[in-house]
């Protein structure tokens, strides 16, 4: 009995994951809960996204459709402001990984996807 709390600490510090990150490019804050990072091709551009939310009810196909989302979004904004159009970026082409943190109720999500210039 007295090794109960040490067995419950350990099964909800092993029940928390965070999303894996798909690249080593450093990430700027894009709004309170999107940072993303850019890293620059000859026929385009990678562009890596982390998006986390707090959610009480876990709903992880929310937060995976809202990630791909921010992907998409925040590559057509990043070629605008090069002067230039991408072409559209397949959804099935978005790699993501999921995470869940039970402690905080923190849902993430990293994307990564290539766009390519039209």
């Amino acid at each position: 009995m007295r090794y109960l709390p040490y067995i419950l600490c350990f099964v909800f510090l092993t029940g928390c994951a965070t999303a894996v990150r798909q690249s080593d490019v450093s990430l700027s804050q894009y709004d309170k809960n999107t940072e993303y990072g850019v890293e620059l091709k000859q026929d385009g551009f990678d562009i890596s996204v982390f998006y986390s939310r707090y959610q009480f009810v876990p709903e992880s196909d929310a937060v995976a459709i809202a990630c791909k989302q921010q992907v998409t979004a925040i590559a057509f904004e990043y070629g605008e402001k090069q002067g230039k159009e991408i072409q559209p970026i397949n959804e099935q082409a978005i790699r993501i990984s999921m995470g869940r943190n039970g402690l905080t109720g923190i849902t993430s999500c990293s994307a990564f996807a290539t766009a390519k210039w039209k």
